[in-house]
């Protein structure tokens, strides 16, 4: 029996993005396509195998150690950012100031999805829900240098709308327009979550 269910939630890309060198800026540039590998969006400067770890698993081990690349991807919704960009004051936010690398939009509550959902793309290119993507203050300069007095606003405005981010489990093509359907586990919240999160 399948641990992975189809949902009849789906989908459309709605843009795509690559980040060349991160250290040189956070934008993303816009694109029409884009090949995920195993390693990750091609050329991608999030791509890798591993990654050196940050601040997302600091209880786990110090900044830096190599782990596991589960951050190829960073995926978002056209919903939640345009509400985003609302409560920010604007009329839109750009995704490639937020270094996104996937925006899809008809997916609800996206950035809650289920770690270790699937969102399989027309083709089969599929990519893994590992956890919500958390706001930061790193977009804050790009955002302020395209609309002044707006940098600082992003962080509260996102909390909860970040999207997620994701690791490549099947090869293929990512293009604009292509459909995605949504797959979870079929496994129940755990019952002690709660207590867990308080410690």
């Amino acid at each position: 029996m399948p641990a992975i269910i189809p949902t009849g939630f789906s989908g459309t890309i709605t843009w795509l993005g690559h980040v060349p060198d991160r250290d040189a800026a956070l934008q993303s540039q816009p694109q029409d396509a884009l090949m995920a590998r195993f390693s990750g969006p091609e050329g991608e400067a999030h791509g890798g195998l591993t990654r050196p770890s940050c601040s997302r698993v600091m209880a786990l081990y110090p900044r830096g150690t190599l782990i596991a690349n589960v951050r190829q991807f960073s995926v978002l919704s056209a919903e939640e950012l345009a509400e985003t960009a609302a409560e920010m004051g604007l009329a839109a936010l750009d995704p490639a100031l937020l270094g996104a690398s996937l925006v899809i939009s008809g997916i609800p509550d996206f950035s809650h999805l289920p770690p270790s959902s699937r969102l399989q793309a027309e083709g089969g290119a599929t990519l893994v829900v590992d956890m919500e993507n958390r706001p930061c203050t790193l977009p804050a300069r790009p955002i302020e240098a395209a609309h002044p007095g707006h940098g600082k606003r992003f962080k509260p405005a996102a909390e909860g709308r970040r999207g997620v981010t994701a690791w490549v489990e099947a090869e293929g093509m990512l293009r604009l327009g292509q459909r995605v359907s949504l797959f979870i586990p079929d496994q129940p919240v755990w019952a002690h979550l709660e207590a867990a999160r308080q410690g």
